[in-house]
């Protein structure tokens, strides 16, 4: 998961601070809300074909790190 967890980047001036997915202006929020109104990892990535399939995992990795309270320091 360390390796996914890697993909994840905070810059205090892009996005507000707000994790972001490898330092590109696609937050990791946008990741899970696209996968939480039903959208699939294909038609995310064919919709933003910069992304690759690691990075939705990442998004995942994060959010389950967040849930579970575990502190995630991103590069």
């Amino acid at each position: 998961m360390y390796e996914l967890l890697k993909r994840i980047t905070i810059e205090e001036g892009k996005m507000h601070g707000k994790p972001c997915i490898r330092g590109m202006r696609i937050r990791v929020q946008d990741v899970l809300e696209m996968l939480a109104g039903g959208a699939t990892n294909a038609e995310i990535l064919d919709d933003f074909p910069w992304l690759e399939a690691d990075d939705i995992r990442a998004a995942l990795a994060y959010a389950a790190a967040s849930m579970a309270g575990t502190s995630v320091i991103a590069a």
